[in-house]
């Protein structure tokens, strides 16, 4: 199916053509691109320029740039531009142009991504649905989203996130949603603002894009609620366990799966998701609010979270095989795609809620929460306190920021402290037994991730040992 034709993206970007040509995808990266796409020769950490051969040699539609690459002349499928950043922007104003469907956006301190992908859950067996597969958030993600959405979307899922103030607002008036939410604000990214309050605006200033009956989403149960309340404009919905539109009365943590209890436009439902965490509750609700304002059904959207189930490295859990023949096996939580206070406080929560097998242990390692500015410290001890702390048997913690909270944990909760991940991960097997059932959660950056690896190797060792086979 062409998504872009060399006409089209010439209208949608004032750009100059070396030569017709129709694309049915758009990619940024050779290593993903597809037969028949669209490259961006962005530049980031390498200027795209210098991939731009290699991309058509990879069967590339055409190359957006902004100069003629190196090993390429002008009788190649070339689309140029003043500047491809702004390219990228172009095409995707065009995209959300010629859409004839809705666009719901979502953003928020923790759970964007989570929240897209409930709304993906949510609504694909009613409506032909567009999401990001990945966190793709930013100002490339944003566009780039935009850039690969079929005419045909009847619903565009749009995340949109930042890192500094200004950010959010100019994506989503190009995103223009016709619902938006803010699952959240928290303490992250303190290091590019004053206060939490700070955060606040930033996060409610994704109304501004709001098309003219569009509606906001707000969580209703944070101390900076009225500051997404009145950003919020006519249209507004709130969700929470305190006094909101969307009311969740109980929930429930049953194995792996959280029971919603809550009362919705005055008639109560009751619905299931298919992970667990009280947090992920709030999330969902969040989504059923957008039901309508989207053109869905709610009840229809609420009951097929059952069948959800959360990314890769965001608070999904599976078994580790160590020794089968005696049936020793430890259970991971693999959340270490990224952290702040709250999300480690929910991951927490989960934790304390699962039932180790007998003699098994609840163990949590936590890696370093970045970016939190001056506070950082406190923000970390603080973490000692969190009520679920008391139902962990063993809480070990990776990189220097993380030395806080392990001053601060009782001597029984108190695991080993390591300087880095990478020193967690080599000491992880000797530190964990059958039966245990591990969280790994921790910033991106701080590397946490190793942990995870590490504990997967523990059963890739044990294969090896049973099948005869070397590692290499």
């Amino acid at each position: 199916m062409s998504l872009w034709t060399s006409a089209d993206a010439v209208e949608a970007t004032w750009g100059l053509t070396t030569q017709p040509w129709v694309a049915t995808g758009v990619s940024i990266d050779t290593r993903t691109l597809q037969p028949g796409d669209l490259f961006i020769a962005l530049s980031a950490a390498r200027d795209g320029h210098d991939f731009v051969a290699q991309a058509l040699e990879n069967g590339a539609a055409a190359a957006l740039v902004s100069r003629i690459p190196e090993g390429c002349d002008h009788t190649a499928p070339l689309l140029v531009v003043d500047d491809v950043q702004a390219g990228l922007e172009a095409l995707g104003r065009y995209a959300r142009n010629r859409l004839v469907g809705r666009v719901l956006a979502i953003t928020g301190s923790v759970g964007k991504t989570t929240t897209k992908e409930m709304a993906r859950t949510a609504f694909s067996g009613q409506l032909r649905v567009h999401a990001a597969e990945a966190s793709y958030n930013n100002h490339w993600g944003v566009p780039l989203t935009l850039a690969r959405m079929p005419p045909d979307t009847e619903l565009a899922i749009i995340e949109i996130g930042m890192s500094n103030p200004g950010e959010i607002a100019p994506l989503s008036r190009l995103a223009r949603p016709h619902a938006a939410i803010v699952t959240t604000v928290a303490p992250a990214h303190l290091e590019a603002f004053e206060d939490i309050e700070g955060i606040a605006r930033e996060k409610a200033s994704i109304f501004e894009g709001l098309e003219p009956d569009g509606t906001a989403i707000v969580n209703a149960d944070l101390p900076t609620s009225d500051i997404l309340r009145d950003a919020g404009g006519q249209n507004v919905i709130t969700f929470g366990e305190t006094v909101a539109d969307f009311h969740i009365s109980r929930v429930q943590l049953v194995n792996e799966t959280t029971i919603v209890s809550a009362n919705h436009q005055k008639h109560d439902i009751t619905f299931k998701i298919g992970a667990a965490g009280r947090h992920l509750a709030m999330n969902a609700a969040s989504v059923i609010c957008a039901a309508e304002p989207l053109g869905a059904d709610p009840d229809r959207a609420a009951q097929a979270l059952a069948a959800w189930a959360p990314p890769s490295g965001r608070g999904t859990r599976e078994r580790i095989e160590v020794d089968p023949a005696l049936d020793h096996w430890i259970d991971l939580i693999d959340d270490a795609f990224n952290a702040n206070p709250a999300s480690v406080g929910a991951a927490l929560d989960r934790l304390a809620a699962v039932e180790p097998q007998t003699n098994g242990r609840r163990v949590a390692v936590l890696g370093d929460m970045l970016e939190l500015g001056p506070d950082g410290p406190s923000l970390h001890k603080g973490l000692a306190r969190h009520p679920s702390v008391q139902a962990i048997d063993t809480i070990i913690t990776a990189g220097p920021a993380m030395q806080a909270l392990h001053d601060a944990l009782p001597a029984g909760k108190r695991g080993d402290h390591f300087a880095t991940a990478e020193e967690a991960a080599d000491k992880i097997g000797q530190i964990l037994r059958a039966g245990d059932i591990v969280l790994v959660k921790g910033s991106k950056s701080a590397r946490t991730s190793r942990v995870v690896d590490a504990i997967r190797e523990l059963g890739h060792r044990d294969r090896h040992r049973r099948t005869g086979t070397k590692e290499s």
